[in-house]
């Protein structure tokens, strides 16, 4: 089984990420920073006082389009304004979305706000932005991915920072049964001594990151810390790499191969 995470940056390397995708051999696929837009394709402009970007108008229906035989689930997290080319306004949604291959049973959803609650924004406020947590269960495996908090302070630890350690912890606690296999993956905004990791260690999962380089070529600053994956247990670990190449986002792709159960 193969799990598969990773910033998608809004599908601002869409042709790379959707050349990718179908080839990554993901059972599950667990993408952050994805857009929604229904009714809306192609391209839009995101901005607010820190950033401009370009975008996907709906990423989410773009990957569907791309991984036909998944099951989609998207979360959002916020919603706000977005712009076409024509320069129009659209309503556009911002979250986290699983997608698991159709030959996995899913068996049970669970979801949490890992930093303060859904957000409509007349203007798009900057950091700190709310945050969520998407849990699936697949028969005994448990996969759970987060998009933590963005602060321009920078990465440290701080009291919502525990605060959201604390929340994906519980998260964790609900999905799981007895025998369960847990993953825990996504970007979560740390530094490798993160006191989220303690926090999560009481959960028993193990990082397999540690201080590795989860950038790509396309992010300029020189902390290159944001992506993690931890599991519960080591042995069940096939094979774990952090993908340099191809560049489908500013983020490194995670991907897990475990042993079947």
């Amino acid at each position: 089984m193969r799990i598969v995470s990773v910033n998608a940056w809004g599908g601002a390397l869409f042709d790379d990420l959707a050349a990718w995708l179908p080839t990554a051999g993901a059972d599950v696929l667990c993408l952050q920073e994805v857009t929604r837009t229904p009714g809306l394709r192609g391209w839009t402009r995101f901005a607010d006082t820190e950033r401009d970007l370009q975008q996907r108008a709906d990423l989410y229906d773009d990957v569907r389009t791309a991984l036909p035989r998944h099951q989609p689930i998207f979360l959002a997290s916020d919603s706000g304004p977005v712009h076409d080319d024509s320069g129009a306004r659209h309503r556009q949604d911002f979250g986290v979305a699983t997608f698991v291959a159709e030959h996995q049973s899913v068996v049970g959803l669970d979801s949490a706000f890992i930093h303060g609650s859904f957000a409509d924004h007349d203007e798009w406020t900057p950091s700190p932005r709310p945050r969520n947590a998407l849990a699936v269960r697949t028969g005994k495996v448990c996969v759970v991915q987060a998009h933590g908090l963005r602060d321009a302070k920078g990465k440290t630890d701080s009291p919502v920072r525990r605060e959201q350690a604390l929340k994906l912890a519980g998260l964790v606690r609900r999905i799981r049964r007895p025998g369960d296999l847990v993953i825990v993956c996504g970007d979560l905004n740390l530094l490798p001594d993160s006191e989220t990791f303690t926090i999560l260690a009481e959960e028993g999962l193990t990082d397999l990151v540690g201080a590795a380089d989860t950038r790509t070529s396309r992010y300029p600053k020189p902390v290159r810390h944001a992506n993690y994956l931890l599991v519960s247990d080591v042995a069940a670990v096939k094979h774990f790499e952090i993908l340099a190449a191809p560049e489908v986002s500013d983020h490194r792709p995670l991907v897990l191969d475990i042993y079947a159960r």
